[in-house]
């Protein structure tokens, strides 16, 4: 498992977090553990979710990834 801390561009409030957490939980195989204004941390089996398919769920939330820090893998 890895998980990563995205830096999330685009994002002012409550409802941007809540628009990204309904985004990213519909990735099958992504765990997401934490979204605030500006981030999200997430933790997700590499063989099962890509990081692209992330960037495409942010992106339909109507963000940007600007930054991904790996925090490690298990």
């Amino acid at each position: 498992m890895r998980t990563e801390e995205l830096t999330i561009g685009g994002m002012s409030c409550g409802h941007c977090v809540a628009a990204l957490r309904k985004e990213l939980e519909k990735v099958e195989g992504l765990d997401v553990q934490e979204v605030t204004v500006g981030r999200a941390r997430v933790r997700y089996d590499e063989g099962r979710v890509s990081a692209g398919r992330i960037a495409g769920a942010v992106h339909a939330a109507g963000y940007a990834i600007v930054v991904v820090r790996a925090e490690g893998a298990e």
